[in-house]
């Protein structure tokens, strides 16, 4: 992505049309966050339910007059701890907020991205962008310009192709409309980088390692029930040791034309069977979780096994993905 295909995005947003750009978390589908109609073509595209709100995007060291009713003091912290960064910031929605970006909530998600040519097509077009990860709803995340394109090709004027995503996972999502600072979605930004910045940890929301209650709304992005899903089955194998990897053994040769996913160290102990390696630690799977089960698909499998790990730090924000993308089909070891 270069000058004139920015200005040329840029234009398009301007004008009410939807844009998938890069930012360091995966590609966002974006739109004036200012014009109800622009937005509304976001779910169109999708195909998103029209109850699962919108991430508003703000170019570096602005806050622009009406988004937000009033700003905490414990956000000040955060955000000169964390924007530009993978930080969304749920907050009291001002007048400037359409109904569509909010879902109809009394609140609205911000974030400012660290990706640079996120930044300046922020700073080009002139206007907060909403944009959530430019994917058919329900799918993996794109974290790369093929993956936009294999979903919205058709759908959306323009892709800018920045290159392979630098994180992988979606931001972290923390809600301080609330008395209590409160978690709706782990990312990178870990609970405890979070509370070493507020003085106390925040709480968990509860529909973060679990599925919302029958009609409950989403307070965030990412809560869907069966959410980040390729068309094969995935089956989440929780555990550790030997018992892990003999469940992963026992899953794999009981069923037609799978594929496990997990960590290269376990690859190497599951081999002849079918395994692709997702990295050597936690940042390395968070990187390459959604190519991979993206290649599931591209693969043909049918059925992906999928290695759970602890948890706790960047583990929570792995394990919210997997649990979705499983639909919440777990195995114990």
């Amino acid at each position: 992505m270069d000058g004139p295909s920015i200005e040329e995005a840029a234009g398009i947003l301007r004008a009410g049309g939807l844009v998938a750009f890069p930012t360091e978390t995966v590609y966002g589908l974006g739109a004036n966050a200012l014009d109800e109609e622009a937005v509304r073509g976001i779910f169109r595209a999708k195909g998103r339910p029209q109850d699962n709100p919108l991430i508003v995007h703000l170019p570096k060291g602005e806050l622009p007059a009406g988004l937000v009713l009033a700003l905490p003091g414990s956000a000040q912290g955060l955000i000169e701890a964390f924007w530009p960064g993978p930080l969304t910031l749920v907050l009291p929605k001002g007048p400037k907020i359409p109904t569509a970006v909010s879902a109809g909530l009394s609140t609205v998600a911000l974030r400012s991205p660290a990706h640079e040519g996120a930044q300046a097509l922020l700073r080009a077009a002139g206007l907060p962008i909403a944009a959530p990860s430019a994917n058919a709803s329900g799918r993996p995340s794109p974290t790369r310009a093929e993956h936009v394109f294999e979903d919205l090709n058709g759908k959306i004027p323009l892709i800018l192709d920045g290159g392979a995503c630098e994180i992988g996972l979606e931001s972290t999502v923390l809600d301080l409309s609330c008395e209590e600072p409160t978690l709706l979605r782990p990312g990178l930004i870990t609970l405890e980088e979070l509370g070493a910045v507020l003085g106390k940890t925040p709480r968990l929301g509860r529909g973060v390692m679990q599925p919302l209650a029958a009609g409950e709304r989403a307070p965030s992005p990412g809560l869907l029930h069966r959410h980040y899903a390729p068309r094969a089955e995935v089956i989440l194998v929780r555990g550790e040791g030997e018992g892990l990897v003999q469940k992963l053994k026992d899953e794999y040769d009981g069923a037609e034309n799978a594929v496990i996913l997990c960590a290269d160290a376990l690859m190497r102990r599951l081999l002849p069977r079918s395994c692709r390696g997702l990295g050597a630690d936690e940042r390395q799977m968070a990187k390459a979780l959604f190519a991979a089960l993206r290649g599931a698909d591209e693969e043909g499998f049918s059925r992906v096994i999928l290695q759970g790990v602890a948890e706790e730090g960047l583990g929570l924000a792995l394990m919210n993905r997997a649990l979705r993308a499983a639909g919440f089909r777990t195995i114990d070891a």
